[in-house]
Protein backbone atom coordinates (compact mmCIF):
# COMPACT_ATOMS: atom_id res chain seq x y z
CA UNK A 1 0.00 0.00 0.00
CA UNK A 2 2.97 2.36 -0.49
CA UNK A 3 3.77 4.54 -3.44
CA UNK A 4 6.55 3.75 -5.88
CA UNK A 5 8.22 6.94 -4.67
CA UNK A 6 8.37 5.64 -1.10
CA UNK A 7 9.57 2.25 -2.36
CA UNK A 8 12.36 4.02 -4.25
CA UNK A 9 13.48 5.68 -1.02
CA UNK A 10 13.25 2.41 0.93
CA UNK A 11 15.55 0.85 -1.67
CA UNK A 12 17.92 3.82 -1.40
CA UNK A 13 18.12 3.34 2.37
CA UNK A 14 18.56 -0.43 2.13
CA UNK A 15 21.28 -0.07 -0.50
CA UNK A 16 23.04 2.74 1.33
CA UNK A 17 22.77 5.10 -1.62
CA UNK A 18 22.18 8.84 -1.43
CA UNK A 19 19.31 9.47 -3.86
CA UNK A 20 21.69 11.37 -6.15
CA UNK A 21 20.30 10.14 -9.46
CA UNK A 22 17.12 9.57 -11.41
CA UNK A 23 15.15 6.35 -11.03
CA UNK A 24 12.44 4.49 -12.86
CA UNK A 25 10.28 1.42 -12.30
CA UNK A 26 8.96 -0.55 -15.26
CA UNK A 27 6.01 -2.92 -15.11
CA UNK A 28 4.54 -4.52 -18.21
CA UNK A 29 5.48 -1.55 -20.36
CA UNK A 30 4.48 1.09 -17.81
CA UNK A 31 7.17 3.53 -16.71
CA UNK A 32 6.86 4.93 -13.20
CA UNK A 33 9.17 7.68 -12.03
CA UNK A 34 9.47 11.15 -10.66
CA UNK A 35 8.06 13.96 -12.78
CA UNK A 36 10.46 16.87 -13.22
CA UNK A 37 9.07 20.11 -14.59
CA UNK A 38 12.37 21.46 -15.92
CA UNK A 39 14.04 18.31 -17.19
CA UNK A 40 14.39 18.52 -20.97
CA UNK A 41 15.34 14.87 -21.43
CA UNK A 42 12.24 13.47 -19.72
CA UNK A 43 9.16 12.77 -21.79
CA UNK A 44 6.59 13.31 -19.04
CA UNK A 45 3.75 12.03 -21.20
CA UNK A 46 5.06 8.50 -20.86
CA UNK A 47 5.92 8.55 -17.16
CA UNK A 48 3.44 7.64 -14.43
CA UNK A 49 3.98 9.77 -11.33
CA UNK A 50 5.72 7.66 -8.67
CA UNK A 51 4.57 10.03 -5.92
CA UNK A 52 0.92 9.39 -6.71
CA UNK A 53 0.91 5.73 -7.75
CA UNK A 54 0.70 2.93 -5.21
CA UNK A 55 2.20 -0.47 -5.89
CA UNK A 56 -1.17 -2.17 -5.42
CA UNK A 57 -2.46 -0.29 -8.49
CA UNK A 58 -0.07 -2.22 -10.76
CA UNK A 59 1.15 -5.19 -8.70
CA UNK A 60 -1.53 -7.34 -7.13
CA UNK A 61 -0.58 -10.99 -7.61
CA UNK A 62 2.05 -13.01 -5.84
CA UNK A 63 4.89 -13.89 -8.19
CA UNK A 64 4.58 -10.71 -10.26
CA UNK A 65 7.83 -8.97 -11.00
CA UNK A 66 8.94 -5.54 -12.07
CA UNK A 67 12.15 -3.63 -12.67
CA UNK A 68 13.82 -0.77 -10.86
CA UNK A 69 16.61 1.24 -12.44
CA UNK A 70 18.69 3.73 -10.51
CA UNK A 71 21.36 6.05 -11.90
CA UNK A 72 20.86 5.91 -15.65
CA UNK A 73 24.57 6.58 -16.19
CA UNK A 74 25.84 3.69 -14.05
CA UNK A 75 22.76 1.61 -14.85
CA UNK A 76 21.87 -0.19 -11.64
CA UNK A 77 19.08 -2.59 -12.64
CA UNK A 78 17.09 -4.49 -10.04
CA UNK A 79 14.47 -7.19 -10.47
CA UNK A 80 11.79 -7.07 -7.79
CA UNK A 81 9.36 -9.94 -7.21
CA UNK A 82 6.26 -9.85 -5.02
CA UNK A 83 6.88 -13.15 -3.27
CA UNK A 84 3.79 -13.17 -1.08
CA UNK A 85 1.37 -11.10 0.91
CA UNK A 86 1.71 -11.30 4.68
CA UNK A 87 -0.66 -10.30 7.43
CA UNK A 88 1.13 -7.90 9.72
CA UNK A 89 0.39 -6.57 13.15
CA UNK A 90 -0.77 -2.97 13.21
CA UNK A 91 2.21 -2.11 15.37
CA UNK A 92 4.80 -3.44 12.92
CA UNK A 93 7.07 -0.86 11.32
CA UNK A 94 6.69 -0.60 7.57
CA UNK A 95 8.72 -0.77 5.48
CA UNK A 96 11.39 -2.95 7.05
CA UNK A 97 14.30 -5.04 5.86
CA UNK A 98 14.21 -8.78 6.59
CA UNK A 99 17.80 -9.57 5.67
CA UNK A 100 20.55 -8.91 3.19
CA UNK A 101 24.15 -9.52 2.35
CA UNK A 102 27.12 -7.45 1.27
CA UNK A 103 27.59 -3.71 0.99
CA UNK A 104 26.17 -1.97 -2.03
CA UNK A 105 28.40 -0.32 -4.62
CA UNK A 106 29.25 3.30 -3.88
CA UNK A 107 27.52 6.04 -5.86
CA UNK A 108 29.13 6.92 -9.19
CA UNK A 109 31.55 4.00 -9.29
CA UNK A 110 30.80 3.30 -12.95
CA UNK A 111 28.23 0.51 -12.91
CA UNK A 112 28.98 -3.15 -12.40
CA UNK A 113 32.32 -3.14 -14.26
CA UNK A 114 33.41 0.00 -12.42
CA UNK A 115 32.40 -1.61 -9.13
CA UNK A 116 34.53 -4.68 -9.80
CA UNK A 117 37.46 -2.44 -10.68
CA UNK A 118 36.83 -0.46 -7.49
CA UNK A 119 36.86 -3.69 -5.43
CA UNK A 120 40.10 -4.74 -7.11
CA UNK A 121 41.79 -1.44 -6.26
CA UNK A 122 40.45 -1.12 -2.71
CA UNK A 123 41.55 -4.65 -1.81
CA UNK A 124 45.16 -4.10 -2.96
CA UNK A 125 47.14 -1.60 -0.86
CA UNK A 126 49.93 -1.73 -3.44
CA UNK A 127 47.69 -0.64 -6.30
CA UNK A 128 48.78 2.80 -7.59
CA UNK A 129 45.22 4.12 -7.24
CA UNK A 130 44.60 2.61 -3.79
CA UNK A 131 45.05 5.80 -1.74
CA UNK A 132 42.95 8.01 -4.03
CA UNK A 133 40.24 5.36 -4.24
CA UNK A 134 40.18 4.93 -0.48
CA UNK A 135 39.76 8.70 0.00
CA UNK A 136 37.05 8.78 -2.69
CA UNK A 137 35.21 5.95 -0.88
CA UNK A 138 35.19 7.88 2.38
CA UNK A 139 38.19 6.27 4.04
CA UNK A 140 37.08 2.67 4.22
CA UNK A 141 34.93 0.19 2.37
CA UNK A 142 34.11 -3.26 3.70
CA UNK A 143 32.35 -5.17 0.90
CA UNK A 144 31.04 -7.83 3.32
CA UNK A 145 29.35 -5.31 5.61
CA UNK A 146 25.55 -5.38 5.91
CA UNK A 147 23.76 -3.97 8.96
CA UNK A 148 20.05 -4.84 8.96
CA UNK A 149 19.55 -3.13 12.34
CA UNK A 150 20.98 0.16 11.03
CA UNK A 151 18.87 -0.08 7.87
CA UNK A 152 15.70 -0.69 9.87
CA UNK A 153 16.46 2.29 12.12
CA UNK A 154 16.70 4.44 8.99
CA UNK A 155 13.56 2.88 7.48
CA UNK A 156 11.68 3.65 10.69
CA UNK A 157 12.23 7.34 9.88
CA UNK A 158 11.60 7.09 6.13
CA UNK A 159 8.92 9.79 6.12
CA UNK A 160 11.30 12.28 7.78
CA UNK A 161 14.03 11.20 5.34
CA UNK A 162 11.77 11.86 2.35
CA UNK A 163 10.63 15.20 3.77
CA UNK A 164 14.25 16.31 4.26
CA UNK A 165 15.06 15.46 0.63
CA UNK A 166 12.09 17.41 -0.67
CA UNK A 167 12.97 20.58 1.25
Amino acid sequence: DITFYKLHHAIQIAMGWTNSHLFEFTIEGYRIGEIYENLEEQDESHIINAKETKLIALIDKEGEDFKYEYDFGDGWYHSIILEKYESLENTQQLPFCLSGALKCPPEDCGGITGFYEFLSVISNKRHPDYQDTKVWAGGKFNPTEFDVVKINKQLKNIDKYIKSIEE
